[in-house]
């Protein structure tokens, strides 16, 4: 439950620092894709159907603050939280290699389905322009950003759990 409500909060100032302060510092137009970072990193540590509800919601708000189509961005990353959740089980997440590569890939995926939604479905058919205008440079730009934000919300999750673990009585294994 701890973790469910820091989850909900770290989303909160991520969709926030995105759509306020990150907007006035973009690199040729484009921000980093904070969401996907924090639903990924969400995904891994809690599981599939906590990153599942909570990219619903937060997808919804999303929505409701920048989408045309009520729903669009509630399915995508209910997916992301979903799909990222799946690797919980065979995560080490105190190796940032596999959650790094997984971000990079979601992020992939996640630009390769707003193309085909907001550019191909309106006849806009220049992928190679897309790719290295858009998809590319928020691809690094998010990376970068995963490489700070992972680490912090692992560091968060892992006290948690040992704070729990020391008030239960019960016996903790620092690498789960």
């Amino acid at each position: 439950m701890k973790k469910n409500i820091i989850s909900i909060l770290f989303i909160s100032i991520c969709f926030l620092l995105q759509s306020t302060l990150l907007s006035q510092f973009t690199l040729g137009g484009i921000v980093p894709n904070l969401m996907i970072v924090i639903l990924a990193t969400i995904g891994f540590l809690l599981g599939n159907r906590s990153g599942m509800w909570i990219g619903f919601a937060f997808g919804l708000i999303t929505d409701i603050f920048f989408g045309q189509i009520i729903g669009l961005y509630a399915i995508l990353y209910m997916f992301v939280g979903y799909a990222n959740g799946v690797f919980e089980k065979i995560l080490f997440p105190h190796d940032i290699k596999l959650p790094l590569l997984l971000i990079v890939g979601t992020d992939f995926a996640y630009s390769n389905i707003c193309y085909i939604l907001f550019f191909l479905l309106r006849g806009k058919f220049d992928y190679l322009f897309y790719f290295k205008s858009i998809m590319l440079p928020e691809l690094i730009y998010t990376t970068v950003f995963a490489c700070i934000i992972y680490p912090f919300v692992h560091f968060i999750f892992r006290k948690i759990d040992e704070y729990d673990a020391k008030h239960s009585g019960e016996n903790y294994i620092a690498e789960q």
